[in-house]
């Protein structure tokens, strides 16, 4: 191994992501086997870094606690955390969803957010068929630094969202809803054309896209916080 990268034959891990980044590097699990799995954290630990796995399957989750390596599996957002816990970014991401069924992509998010340092805030279930939901927990919401909106079937919350608070709103349409929402096509087109300002939009289901994105949005903040102190 180098400082560069590791090369694993199979894979080239990248181990200078944090240093151009500041998020350090993940892993998308589908696709490889456990063992390919096992090897590419343990190379990891070898050069002392973190490590996220997105997209994770309970079995390879049991066969990397099987490994012996301490990784901590939520099945629920399929993310597998390995390493230290982050230096704190110091913002707050409030992750909102329409509803329960779009609870999975946003806990990718909320669980991406928090292992990249993070202060997260999670807001379920206050899509627009009850607004009042939302309405009643818009204080919380606005004391975040970045809103993340989490929605299928039309994806109108994104664009509410975006009308309502200062912070930047990072949309993500989900493939959930009836035939015509074209397994997520229709909230991704809606969130596109939608007319409220500050709001920018990520591929369907792409939790961890956003949490990157808000992640990097605050620690530009705290760099130019840094700069003037």
């Amino acid at each position: 191994m180098n400082d560069a990268d590791a090369d694993l034959g199979f894979a080239r891990l990248d181990l200078s992501r944090p240093r151009r980044t500041g998020l350090g590097e993940t892993v998308f699990c589908p696709g490889k086997t456990a063992p390919q799995l096992i090897e590419i954290l343990r190379a990891f630990r070898e050069s002392g870094q973190r490590v996220l796995g997105t997209r994770c399957s309970p079995e390879q989750a049991a066969a990397v606690a099987e490994a012996g390596l301490p990784a901590v599996y939520d099945a629920t957002s399929r993310t597998l955390a390995f390493g230290a816990p982050a230096e704190p970014l110091g913002g707050r991401v409030a992750v909102l969803t329409g509803g329960t069924a779009d609870v999975p992509v946003a806990e990718e998010a909320a669980r991406t957010a928090a292992f990249f340092g993070a202060e997260v805030a999670r807001c379920y279930d206050v899509g627009v068929a009850g607004l009042h939901r939302l309405l009643s927990r818009l204080d919380e919401v606005r004391a975040a630094d970045v809103v993340i909106v989490v929605a299928g079937m039309e994806g109108a919350l994104g664009s509410v969202v975006a009308g309502l608070v200062a912070a930047p709103v990072v949309a993500v349409p989900t493939s959930v809803g009836y035939g015509a929402a074209f397994a997520g096509l229709a909230p991704l087109l809606s969130m596109l054309n939608a007319c409220a300002e500050g709001l920018a939009v990520v591929n369907i289901d792409n939790g961890f896209g956003a949490a990157v994105m808000a992640c990097r949005i605050l620690r530009v903040s705290q760099r130019k916080a840094s700069r003037n102190g």
